[in-house]
């Protein structure tokens, strides 16, 4: 994927909580994420595997994205 749409997701995302709720200013429904995509939280163990189209979506401690990656 290109840097254009990781840009994309940052913007839509940096700053929110992942959440099964509809989205609003401070949230983001997991429903509306790419089908392929995960949410990473700190500590977690993930598989290093590289796939382009999958979109890594990184939050802090208290639920809240702190970066967005793609791969």
């Amino acid at each position: 994927m290109g840097d254009d749409k990781t840009q994309q997701w940052m913007n839509k995302l940096v700053g929110k909580k992942i959440s099964e709720e509809p989205s609003s200013e401070t949230t983001f429904c997991k429903t509306e994420l790419p089908q392929e995509s995960r949410v990473i939280e700190p500590g977690m163990m993930v598989t290093k595997d590289f796939k382009p189209d999958r979109l890594n979506v990184h939050v802090n401690d208290d639920g809240t994205v702190s970066h967005v990656t793609h791969g």
